[in-house]
Order: structure tokens, then sequence, then C-alpha cells
């Protein structure tokens, strides 16, 4: 179980490298950016209470993903939100780590790609089962899912992670337990992990004002 616990470390540097592709893709033309609607927070709880907020990294982690945003092709007013959340407050039992940025985004669909593209080009993280659409029941947002493994403390981790860029906010979710940090990466149900993502989105996504 302690292993759940010391992998987040490594996961939220994973996030962080995916969230800043974001903001580096693109053509430099001002015009198509949508209007600032919706901004992404950090409840105390998530998914329906089972999560604690345990550590609020927007400061520290998301000064990162800003500095690299700051005066990007794709991405405007850009502010990050970077968070840890522990199972039950017990970060030995599950995490879900998040790495967003809310602001006025355009190009969403590759911006989405190249989440998926940074996280296989972070270190000592590999793909194994590469990246899959979906748009769950009742939504009109797409969500990317796919499934990561990372080399931690001489252990092979499995991590499903997804994500998704609207005009407005775009983040990567990942959900770690003892029960998929140890599965097979072909046996994790990423259409699960879909619809928590956007449980997670419609929990952390607010409007503005």
């Amino acid at each position: 179980m302690d292993g759940v616990g010391g992998i987040v470390g490594g996961v939220v540097a994973l996030v962080v490298v995916i969230v800043v592709a974001l903001a580096v893709i693109g053509s430099k033309t001002d015009a198509g950016f949508p209007e600032a609607e919706y901004k992404l927070t950090l409840p105390k709880t998530l998914l329906d209470k089972r999560y604690e907020l345990a550590q609020d990294l927007s400061d520290s982690e998301g000064s990162k993903v800003e500095g690299e945003a700051d005066g990007a092709w794709d991405a405007r007013d850009v502010t990050a939100v970077v968070g840890q959340y522990s199972l039950g407050g017990d970060a030995t039992k599950g995490n879900v780590v998040i790495s967003g940025m809310y602001g006025r985004f355009k190009n969403t669909g590759t911006a989405r790609d190249k989440m998926m593209e940074g996280a296989a080009g972070s270190d000592g993280a590999e793909v194994a089962v590469p990246p899959k659409d979906f748009k769950p029941s009742g939504s009109d947002t797409t969500i990317t899912c796919q499934v990561l493994t990372k080399d931690q403390l001489g252990t092979k981790m499995t991590i499903p992670m997804c994500g998704w860029v609207d005009g407005n906010t775009g983040a990567s979710v990942a959900e770690i337990t003892a029960a998929t940090m140890t599965k097979d990466p072909s046996d994790v149900d990423l259409e699960a992990a879909a619809e928590t993502t956007l449980k997670v989105r419609s929990e952390i996504r607010k409007p503005i004002g």
C-alpha cells in the first residue's frame, strides 16, 4: 500500500509536463481565442467526497506551467491549477492528481493530443495503451485516455491518465490506487477512467464571477 503514496511525486511531475503541452503549440495569430467564461478550482473534496485535498501545488508546480505558457501561441491569460487528493485522507490508499490550466485556448483537439504525447515523452514513462477518445453519454466533451507505465523505486507502476481541453480549461487527471497501480495495462477500463475524469471536470470547472 505504501507504494501508492510513494509514486505521487513522480506522477505530479508527469502531469505538469503534460499540461505544459497545452500552451506551446499552434500559430502566432491572436485570432480565434474565446472569451474567458470558466475557471478551474480545487475544492476540499472530490468525486462525491471520497477524496480529500492533500496538497494544493498551484503556487509551486503551477508556476512552472505558467512560466512555460506565458506568451505561448495557443494560450492567453493562463492560470495553472495543480492538486493532489488522497482517498479518505490517506495517501497510501489512493490518490487523484490533477494538473490543469484555465484561460483562453484554441486548437483544443491538437492540444489534447499534445497532452498525451507529453506524457509519453516524460522521464521514465512509457505508453502501454495508446490514447483513445471517449465522449461519455450526455457530454459534449471529448476525453482522451491512455495507460502509462513508470518505473518508480524499482517497480513498474500502471498509471491510467485522461485529459480534456476546451476553450477555457484543460487538465490531465490520474487516479492511482493499489488496484490500478498493479493492474496489467491491457486490463485497465479506460471508458470508466473517462467517466471519472468527466466527473472531476464537473466538480472543478466553475463559471467565472
